[in-house]
C-alpha cells in the first residue's frame, strides 16, 4: 500500500497487508504518523491503522534495541576473551583458603572446605562446564561469530549444557516477534512481519482495540435497525414477522463481524520477555513440532471456519531465529526433514505449511518466516553414519566440529572443579543437603575409578550427577544437615545400573547351583572375565574339547560369538598351531562360552582365556579353577590391554576367586574397591608363557609347555612391547 492512500477518500481496508507495503517497510521508508494508535486511541481522519504502522514500528524498535543491548553486549564479550577466563578457578567464601604445597595428595586440590556449602557457583552456564576445555573454547568463538557446530560424544559428557551456554553468549539486541497477518487476496497465503521483540504485543494490542471498536460500531447499528425493524413490525400489526427480520439482521451482521476478528495477527513467535537468545532443544522433534505446521480446521465454510493465519504455528527453527537450535542424535531425523532443515540453515528463512497431506492445512503455505539461528548438532558416533551428507557438510562448512573427551587429566585444578561440581548439583536440584568434604573425596575416588583410566576422571557427569542426587535423597530422607561419606557409599549400591544387579544376581545364582568352580583343577576349563553395559563385571566360563577330526580339522565354537570374538578365536588358533606338536588337521577344537547369554559374546578381552582352555584340554594339563582372567591376545602371544578391568576383578572377587590374571599394561587402570583389594591377587603378564604359568598346574608337564612357549613368545615381545594407550575392547 502507498503512502499516498492514506489521504484517499476511500481508502481500502487499512488491515490488509500488500506487497508495497512490504517494499516500504523493507527500504525503510520514511512515513509520518500518529504514535497514539499503539495505545488503542483514535486517529485524526485519513490516519494509519496499526497494521499500517508496524513496519514503522519495527523501523524505530529495532534502531531502540541495538542502543539499548549495545553496552551489555560489550560487557559480555570482554568476559568471554579467552576459554582461560571461564571456570578456570574455584571461589570460595572469604577466608578459605587453598593449600598448594600439598595440594598434589589431597583429593580435593588442596581446597580448604568443611562442606560444598563453602564453594561459590558460578552464575553463567559456560562457566560451569568443566573438562572439555577445547569445546568450551569452540562454543565461544561460534557464539562471536554464529558459527554452527556439531559435537560428537558418549552420552552425558556435557553436549546439551555447553549447548544452552551458547545461547547466554549470543547477544540479545536482536530478538523479533512474528506476526502472522491474513492475506485478503489469498487466504491459504498469510502475510508474515517481523517486528522487534516486546513490539508484537503492542501491534496485536492495537489491532485488538480497533477490532473492539469496530465490532462495538457494528453492534450499535444492528440494535438500532433491530429497533426500527421491531417498531415498524409492531405498527403493521405484524409481531412475527418482526422477529424473524430482527434474526435474519442479527445473523448477518453476527457473520460478517468474523471479518473484523479476522485482521487481528496472530503472533507466532513472542520474544517480549526473553532476556537472553532463545535456546530450543528439539531433540526428538517430529517434522511439524521441528518446522512448522498449520493445524487442521474441521469447519472449512458456512462462516465457521478458523482464518488460516490463526491456525499457523511455529516450528523450534522459527522459535530459535536469533538464538540457538540444539538438536541431540539428529540422526534420529527422517531424512527428508534434515534436508529440510539444512534449507533452513542455508536460506535463513523457512515458510510454514501443514505437514500432513490428509489435513486442510496442507493448503495453507506462509510466506517465509525468519529461521536465522546457530544449530548445534549433537550425537554418539554413530551420529555421523545416518546424517544427511549435505547437512554435515553444511554444518562443517560453515562451523565447527569438536569430539567430547571422556576423561581428563586428574590434577589439584580439576579436583577442585570436582568439588565445585558437587556443589552446583546441589544448587541445581535445590532439595539436597551439602555434602561434607569427605563426602566429596569419596565422590571424587568415584571418578576415578569410572574413567577406567590411571591419573584420569571421568567426564560423564550425568552419571555421575545422578549419583550425587541419591546420596543426597539418603542424607534428606534422615533429615541431616549435612550429606556424609556414609551416605555416598550407600549411594554406590543403591545406585547400581540395571547390568550390576543382573551380573550380581547371575553370580549369586551360578553359587547356587554349583555352575561356578573355584576350587579345583580342572582339564580345558578357564574362568574368563567380562562386562555387561559399561559398569558391571561378570565370570564367564570357557570350555575346550579336543576330538578326532570327522574330515579336516577345524575349531567349532559356540555361544553366539560376535565377529570379534571370532576373529580372537583365528588368532588362538595360530598360537597352537605353533608351538603344538598334534597334528590339528586330525582334531577339532570345540570351544563353548558357558551361559554366554541372548546377547553372545563381543570383542575379543577372552583371547587368553580361550588359548589357555585349548592348550590345557590339547596337553593334559589341568587348569587353577581359583584363578580368573582376562586379555586379549596377538597372533604372536602378545598378552595386549582390554577395558573394564577394575570391573572385572570385582566380578572376580565376588565369584571367590583368588587370582586375577590381567593384561600387563593395564596395570594402572586397575582402582577396585577397598573391600576387593585383600580379597584377590592381581598378576600383571605380557605374553602368553607367563599367563599359563600362573594357570596351569601339574609342575613336569607345566614346565614344559611354558619353557617351550617362551622360546616362540620371548623374542617377538622383547622387540615391541603392547601399547597401554590403545583402544582396548570393553569386553
Amino acid at each position: 500500500m502507498s503512502n499516498d492512500t492514506n489521504v484517499d477518500d476511500t481508502p481500502e481496508d487499512p488491515s490488509e497487508p500488500t506487497d508495497d507495503h512490504d517494499e516500504d517497510r523493507r527500504q525503510g521508508t520514511d512515513r509520518s504518523q500518529d504514535e497514539e494508535q499503539v495505545h488503542g486511541n483514535e486517529g485524526p481522519q485519513g490516519a494509519r491503522s496499526p497494521l499500517e504502522e508496524d513496519g514503522d514500528r519495527a523501523e524505530r524498535g529495532s534502531t531502540d534495541g541495538v542502543e539499548s543491548g549495545s553496552e551489555s553486549t560489550t560487557n559480555d564479550e570482554d568476559d568471554i576473551e579467552t576459554v582461560e577466563d571461564l571456570g578456570s578457578t574455584v571461589d570460595v567464601d572469604p577466608g578459605v583458603e587453598i593449600d598448594e604445597e600439598n595440594a598434589e595428595d589431597d583429593l580435593l586440590g588442596g581446597l580448604q572446605v568443611d562442606s560444598t556449602d563453602d564453594i561459590e557457583v558460578p552464575d553463567r552456564l559456560v562457566d560451569q562446564v568443566i573438562g572439555q576445555d577445547e569445546a568450551r573454547d569452540i562454543i565461544i568463538k561460534a557464539a562471536k561469530q554464529r558459527r554452527h557446530v556439531m559435537m560428537i560424544g558418549s552420552p552425558g559428557t556435557g553436549k546439551s549444557m555447553l549447548a544452552k551456554a551458547m545461547s547466554q553468549l549470543l547477544p540479545q539486541e536482536d530478538l523479533q516477534d512474528v506476526l502472522v497477518y491474513h492475506n485478503p487476496d489469498d487466504g491459504n497465503a498469510p502475510k508474515v512481519r517481523t517486528v522487534p521483540a516486546g513490539k508484537g504485543e503492542q501491534i496485536i494490542d492495537a489491532h485488538k482495540e480497533e477490532a473492539r471498536k469496530r465490532n462495538q460500531m457494528r453492534s450499535i447499528l444492528m440494535w438500532i435497525i433491530i429497533a426500527v425493524v421491531i417498531v415498524y413490525a409492531l405498527l403493521a400489526a405484524n409481531i412475527l414477522l418482526g422477529i424473524l427480520a430482527a434474526g435474519i439482521i442479527w445473523l448477518i451482521f453476527r457473520y460478517t463481524s468474523r471479518g473484523t476478528d479476522a485482521m487481528v495477527p496472530n503472533m507466532i513467535v513472542d520474544n517480549g520477555d526473553q532476556r537472553q537468545a532463545p535456546f530450543e532443544d528439539a531433540t526428538g522433534a517430529h517434522a511439524g513440532a521441528l518446522l512448522g505446521d498449520v493445524r487442521h480446521d474441521p469447519f472449512q465454510s458456512g462462516g465457521m471456519e478458523t482464518p488460516s493465519h490463526d491456525r499457523v504455528e511455529p516450528g523450534s527453527i522459527h522459535k530459535s531465529n536469533k538464538g540457538v537450535l540444539f538438536v541431540d542424535e539428529i540422526n534420529t531425523l527422517d531424512i527428508r526433514t534434515q534436508q529440510k532443515l539444512m534449507t533452513a540453515i542455508q536460506e535463513g528463512e523457512f515458510a510454514i505449511t501443514g505437514q500432513s497431506e490428509r489435513s486442510s492445512g496442507a493448503m495453507v503455505q506462509t510466506e517465509p518466516v525468519p529461521c536465522d539461528f546457530v544449530m548445534i548438532a549433537a550425537g554418539n558416533l554413530d551420529a555421523m553414519e545416518n546424517m544427511h551428507p549435505a547437512l554435515r557438510n553444511r554444518v562443517k562448512g560453515y562451523g565447527y566440529e569438536v569430539y567430547m573427551d571422556d576423561t581428563i587429566e586428574d590434577t589439584p585444578e580439576m579436583r577442585r572443579k570436582y568439588a565445585r561440581f558437587v556443589a552446583q548439583e546441589v544448587e541445581r536440584d535445590g532439595r539436597l543437603p551439602h555434602f561434607t568434604d569427605d563426602a566429596v573425596e569419596e565422590l571424587i575416588l568415584e571418578a576415578k575409578r569410572r574413567s577406567g583410566r590411571k591419573n584420569h576422571l571421568t567426564l560423564h557427569f550425568r552419571s555421575l550427577g545422578g549419583l550425587v542426587r541419591v546420596a543426597g535423597d539418603i542424607a534428606r530422607a534422615e533429615d541431616r544437615e549435612y550429606t556424609t561419606r556414609d551416605d555416598v557409599l550407600q549411594a554406590k549400591q543403591r545406585s547400581r545400573s540395571i547390568e550390576q544387579q543382573l551380573a550380581d544376581d547371575y553370580i549369586e545364582r551360578r553359587k547356587d547351583y554349583e555352575l561356578q568352580v573355584t576350587e579345583e583343577a580342572v582339564e580345558g576349563r578357564v574362568n574368563g572375565l567380562a562386562v555387561m553395559g559399561e559398569d558391571s563385571g561378570i565370570m564367564l566360563p570357557v570350555m575346550a574339547e579336543i576330538a578326532p577330526a570327522q574330515g579336516g580339522g577345524q575349531v567349532i565354537a559356540t555361544g553366539k560369538l560376535q565377529e570379534m570374538a571370532e576373529e580372537s578365536v583365528q588368532n588362538v588358533s595360530a598360537i597352537i598351531k605353533k608351538f603344538s606338536d598334534v597334528d590339528l588337521s586330525e582334531k577339532d577344537i570345540h570351544i563353548q562360552f558357558v551361559q554366554a547369554g541372548q546377547q553372545g559374546v563381543d570383542g575379543d578381552s577372552a583371547s587368553i582365556t580361550v588359548a589357555t582352555a585349548v592348550i590345557s584340554a590339547l596337553e593334559d594339563i589341568p587348569i587353577d579353577q581359583s584363578v580368573a582372567m582376562t586379555g586379549s591376545l596377538s597372533v604372536r602371544g602378545d598378552v595386549l590391554p582390554v577395558g573394564g578391568v577394575t570391573h572385572k576383578i570385582e566380578a572376580a572377587a565376588k565369584a571367590g576367586c583368588d587370582t586375577v590374571i590381567i593384561p600387563k599394561a593395564n596395570e594402572q587402570d586397575v582402582m577396585i574397591e577397598d573391600e576387593y583389594e585383600e580379597m584377590v591377587d592381581i598378576i600383571p603378564c605380557s605374553n602368553i608363557s607367563e599367563v599359563l604359568d600362573v594357570a596351569l598346574e601339574g609342575e613336569p608337564k607345566k614346565d614344559s609347555l611354558v619353557d617351550r612357549l617362551k622360546q616362540i613368545t620371548g623374542t617377538a615381545l622383547d622387540r615391541q612391547q603392547p601399547v597401554g594407550g590403545s583402544n582396548p575392547s570393553p569386553q
